[in-house]
């Protein structure tokens, strides 16, 4: 994925070429991860293997925003995710937040430092992970800071703890946001795992994305350089600019794919059973079989036209960070629906997963089919259905921009 873009219809041919070539690999991975998934989903150890096997097939690279002669546009990425998902949505997980935590450049620095970040980052394969919380309105940040910056020439120490979901000991760069104890002012920066001070707490028997790597990262004064701090996160959603608006949807989205991935792969993996005889009832022999697959196939893919749809709108407004003006061309309107959208997929797609995966048990009785819905039950456990759905009638009724990008 290094070769220059041209312009033109052969530039639009090349791009087609490099979207295939990546999809192929993805597949070829996938492949590779479905074929000892449930061993790995019941040993449930950090990811080392696993994200050794994406740094082969050069995905951390692959799966970084797009420039010339590098990076992956929107819609290609989230389609390797869910790829990936499909097999093994503990992995999928791991390249969804790479892939929007490398974008993490354009939402909070400059146009120049993002783009030698991006440029460092493919060149060291650089993995990602982080945890950025949303802005909340004045009245709702009740909580203290957990991570806290303290002044140091040059640069800042940093000291907390903070929950990772994925790759906490495996990736290459943390991002996560913290308070400037001197200014109050919230900070977004990149930490390398492996710095002095930080050390890693994993998260044990999980209920489901065991190999996702979770943990505690514990950071005691760890130091943070003027190059590691990637810009200012604003305290709330009025003072945040459009486009920095979008990195929290962008994150669901990209889990959506996940979960989507997960409802695709257990209903796959069910068919196949029962195809090959191993169902509780066999086809042709029961039609209530058939409505049961037919019920569970309209939700898969009415997920994925309503996922689909978030993903091009979302592209649409992201393809603005391509420019040195990013963000001009999206006002809070704009914003605010691609945060809608993102929530409506959210809520299609958390309750198609669960269903689907919950369902596929009384169709077919194997080993390791019950991963599905232990995976999306832990992916969508934290995103609570009622509070999406007041957020999109608000939003719907008022246009209300603030609300629906408050969404944890």
């Amino acid at each position: 994925m290094t070769t220059a873009i041209p312009h033109g219809t052969a530039g639009r041919r090349s791009v087609d070429e490099q979207r295939r070539t990546l999809l192929r690999t993805a597949r070829d991975v996938a492949d590779d991860l479905a074929a000892d998934a449930i061993a790995r989903d019941q040993a449930g150890k950090p990811p080392a293997d696993e994200t050794a096997r994406l740094r082969e097939a050069g995905l951390p690279a692959a799966l970084t925003p797009p420039g010339p002669g590098r990076g992956a546009d929107w819609r290609t990425g989230c389609a390797v995710i869910r790829e990936i998902s499909a097999a093994d949505s503990s992995v999928g997980d791991v390249l969804a937040r790479h892939y929007v935590h490398t974008w993490s450049g354009r939402f909070y620095a400059s146009h120049h430092h993002a783009t030698a970040l991006e440029e460092e980052s493919v060149g060291g394969q650089w993995l990602w992970t982080g945890a950025v919380r949303a802005p909340v309105p004045h009245d709702d940040d009740t909580d203290g800071p957990e991570l806290t910056l303290r002044r140091r020439t040059p640069g800042y120490v940093l000291s907390g703890r903070r929950s990772v979901d994925t790759a906490a000991a495996a990736a290459d760069q943390i991002v996560v946001d913290a308070v400037c104890a001197a200014t109050g002012e919230v900070l977004v920066v990149r930490i390398p795992p492996g710095a002095r001070g930080v050390t890693v707490e994993s998260a044990h028997d999980r209920l489901g994305q065991r190999v996702a790597g979770a943990g505690e990262v514990v950071l005691d004064r760890v130091a943070i350089t003027p190059e590691q701090v990637l810009g200012r996160r604003p305290h709330d959603e009025e003072s945040t600019s459009p486009f920095t608006a979008l990195a929290e949807p962008a994150l669901r989205l990209a889990l959506c794919h996940v979960a989507l991935g997960i409802a695709e792969g257990a209903l796959t993996e069910a068919r196949d059973l029962s195809r090959g005889g191993r169902a509780h009832r066999l086809p042709g022999e029961d039609p209530d079989l058939f409505l049961t697959y037919g019920e569970l196939a309209s939700a898969a893919q009415t997920a994925t036209a309503v996922v689909d749809r978030a993903t091009d709108v979302m592209a649409r407004a992201l393809d603005t960070g391509a420019h040195l003006d990013a963000g001009t061309h999206l006002d809070a309107e704009g914003a605010a629906g691609v945060a809608a959208l993102v929530a409506t997929a959210e809520t299609v797609t958390s309750k198609a997963a669960l269903r689907i995966t919950a369902r596929v048990l009384e169709l077919a009785d194997a080993p390791g089919l019950d991963r599905f819905w232990r995976n999306a039950r832990v992916l969508t456990a934290h995103r609570p259905a009622a509070h999406r759905l007041r957020s999109i009638g608000e939003h719907y009724l008022n246009g209300s921009h603030p609300v629906v990008a408050a969404f944890r």
